[in-house]
């Protein structure tokens, strides 16, 4: 065999042994040409009488994060060119067929007649896991780095290398949906409880604990090839299966609003997939999984969050002429809420911390965030009390900034005033070395204004974290008028040491994801002095695809930080920068009523204690007049939701603040969670199609105002028939 991807190898037991190993790759990916030696191995296995079976394993330290996804991108452009040259049917059945071929490998694999068995250690996910799960036998290491998985819901797939079948037939039918949905990455003791896996056993043992199986005669027939072989949850029509079915449908739609194809898709498969032997099953799977790698979902999806995402984390914006940063010793400055949240990640990342605040005190309360949040990891069985230690004895808190001087970046993460973070550049100025690169964590003030407080503006950058912190992926990197390039490249180096996405922006007030953010709460407000249902309101928020409705998302971000930012925007820039609307709402909210969100209990929800929040009551006497719910087309509430996103997204592009597509659909999905399945704000537009998204706003205009006025670059980009990704291809040609 001329084999590139893998090495193989027979022992003296008679036990092959084929070690994955892509070169020039950190990771090992399902391509095509994969495909073909996974089935030259098995053709191998089979053809020679002296080898009793195979264990297939990872020569790095993953077993593999599972299939390239440009090798799907490609079969759509290939079904598109049949598709011209040849016609829909022939194009349809060729995409059919070469879609569903590592489906067709893994099943002649799994019954080949001879034992295989998978010995993984490191990420096993997607179609790795599905190579996995054709095995006959499955150990895992326990290393705690290990994880398994089918995650391909994330990127707006589904397990189409016969995941959907194999799982359904290991577990019971709720449990293997919810799997499926959630597309979770599962511990190694949670993998074996679950009947996903054989054995766990230490990294150094799992090969002689997959060759002992085949060595002690281990089964080449999967059990559901077993004549009479029964599913976990029984038959779909059956008593047990009508307590399953129904309820599964209806979270489906609850959990989805059926804007997402591949769930849809998902139990589809399963259930009918279970009426069926193996094989019909597997052939359902497949002609779902063709249909869902058309959809414009699947699309939009993979680009944003696997390719886009991808390009970012690996530094596609980092100037390429500066040299890598070696980033040893971070200062943050303000030890609150923000600033304990980056000290906590900053420190996890293996780098010292300088948390400064105004009193020791105070410092050490930021550093007891960090030890609550560890303790947390710990409780939950994901750290132990070691790396609690460590990661407290990286941070300093301190009370004088003189610790600040052999800093490589300081972070200032103080409250949203210019004149207290220009208090704070001078004294930060005053001790540092001329090599620190300085970063202001502010939210919505312009950079280029900060900045001129500071003597040296072109070691001056944003650092824009999301709240909180150590779960929020993504950070906003803000470009002042001078920032220099050093600057930029160092605060990328240090967002990818902390594990975080970054995207690049351009200075502007709000820069862009809060821009976004805050037209679609403003939307929410201007609904709620229409008269529009509270409840409604949030349901259309949740039903257009985003994570809460927008009155919730306020109350998560503080109302009184929205009414500060209002009354900051205002006193800069006059009265017509901010709605009057908006702002007598939140001084009503805040000031007569003392609700400020979830961080005082009390917003527009209500917070009991060990009960689910509530929409508070009072929300009604504050509507100056009730709409009949209906009378309300919820198809236009949802829209109003998302385009007064999309559009302000294509007025960041217009103004230059956003110079790449990726990282607006990228920071709009990591940053405020729009809706996903649309691919981000400008791919939402995209994949519309400019003219048809004109078409609506223009509609949206006329009813409701000028916050939904069309700018120039999007109503030339109708007219011309352009893409946002198209222009950015021109641009870099």
């Amino acid at each position: 065999m001329n084999l590139q991807n893998f090495r193989f190898e027979t022992d003296a037991d008679g036990v092959a042994l084929a070690v994955w190993d892509c070169p020039g790759r950190s990771m090992n990916v399902i391509t095509q040409a994969v495909i073909d030696e996974i089935e030259a191995i098995v053709d191998a296995v089979v053809a020679d009488p002296a080898v009793k079976g195979c264990v297939i394993t990872s020569g790095k330290d993953n077993f593999s994060g599972g299939a390239d996804l440009t090798m799907l991108q490609g079969l759509g452009l290939e079904y598109e060119k049949l598709k011209r040259e040849q016609g829909e049917e022939p194009a349809m059945r060729h995409f059919f067929e070469a879609s569903r071929r590592l489906s067709l490998v893994f099943r002649k694999l799994e019954t080949c007649g001879k034992p295989f068995a998978a010995a993984v250690s490191g990420l096993c996910l997607g179609g790795a896991f599905e190579l996995a799960l054709s095995c006959h036998h499955r150990v895992v290491s326990a290393d705690p780095k290990t994880r398994v998985g089918l995650p391909e819901i994330k990127v707006g797939l589904f397990p189409g290398g016969g995941g959907t079948q194999r799982v359904a037939r290991l577990m019971q039918t709720g449990d293997a949906l919810q799997m499926l949905f959630k597309g979770e990455q599962i511990r190694p003791a949670m993998a074996r409880s679950m009947g996903l896996v054989h054995e766990v056993a230490g990294k150094d043992e799992i090969v002689a604990k997959a060759k002992a199986w085949i060595l002690a005669g281990g089964s080449a027939v999967a059990p559901w090839d077993v004549p009479k072989f029964k599913a976990p949850s029984g038959k779909v029509y059956s008593p047990a299966g009508m307590m399953i079915w129904p309820p599964a449908n209806a979270i489906y739609r609850r959990e989805t609003h059926d804007n997402y194809p591949a769930a849809k898709a998902i139990l589809a498969s399963v259930y009918e997939g279970l009426q069926l032997p193996m094989d019909l099953g597997l052939k359902v799977e497949s002609r779902y999984f063709a249909m869902i790698l058309r959809t414009k979902e699947a699309a939009a999806m993979i680009r944003t969050l696997f390719i886009s995402m991808g390009e970012l984390n690996k530094g596609a914006r980092r100037p390429k002429d500066v040299p890598a940063t070696s980033l040893r010793k971070v200062g943050v400055v303000g030890a609150g809420f923000m600033g304990a949240g980056v000290a906590y990640v900053t420190a996890n990342a293996g780098l010292e911390v300088v948390l400064v605040d105004q009193s020791t005190e105070a410092a050490e309360k930021g550093k007891a965030y960090a030890h609550a949040l560890i303790t947390g990891q710990i409780n939950k069985g994901r750290a132990k009390t070691a790396d609690r230690d460590a990661l407290l004895a990286r941070i300093q808190a301190s009370a004088d900034y003189a610790d600040l001087a052999d800093c490589d970046l300081v972070i200032e993460a103080v409250f949203e005033d210019p004149k207290v973070k220009a208090e704070v550049i001078a004294k930060v100025e005053a001790v540092i070395g001329p090599d620190t690169i300085f970063a202001s964590n502010t939210s919505t003030l312009p950079i280029s204004g900060l900045a001129k407080a500071s003597s040296r503006p072109e070691a001056f950058v944003g650092i824009h974290f999301f709240s909180p912190v150590e779960k929020m992926m993504l950070v906003e990197i803000i470009k002042g008028e001078a920032t220099g390039d050093r600057a930029l490249a160092t605060a990328l180096d240090y967002v990818r040491t902390v594990k975080k996405t970054p995207i690049v922006v351009n200075d502007a007030r709000g820069f862009f994801a809060n821009r976004c953010v805050g037209a679609y709460i403003l939307e929410g407000h201007k609904m709620l002095n229409e008269g529009v249902p509270p409840a409604m309101i949030e349901n259309a928020g949740k039903m257009a695809g985003m994570p809460v409705g927008p009155l919730s998302l306020n109350d998560e971000v503080a109302l009184d930080l929205g009414l500060k930012i209002a009354k900051a925007t205002e006193a800069q820039l006059g009265p017509d920068a901010v709605d009057p609307a908006q702002k007598a709402l939140l001084v009503e909210l805040v000031e007569n009523q003392g609700r400020l969100g979830r961080k005082n209990r009390k917003g527009f929800y209500d917070y009991p204690e060990g009960a689910p929040k509530r929409l508070w009551p009072g929300l009604k006497d504050l509507q100056p007049t009730h709409l009949d719910p209906d009378t309300l087309d919820i198809a236009e509430l949802k829209h109003r939701l998302l385009v007064v996103q999309a559009l302000e997204a294509a007025r960041t592009v217009g103004e230059g603040v956003i110079t790449d597509p990726r990282e607006a659909d990228v920071g709009s999905i990591l940053g405020f969670g729009f809706a996903p399945f649309t691919g981000g704000a400008l791919s939402y537009i995209d994949f519309m199609g400019a003219k048809d998204f004109v078409a609506l706003a223009e509609g949206l205009e006329a009813k409701h105002g000028p916050r939904f006025a069309v700018p120039d670059n999007l109503r030339a980009m109708a007219e011309s028939g352009g893409t946002f990704y198209g222009e950015a291809a021109k641009q870099a040609a």
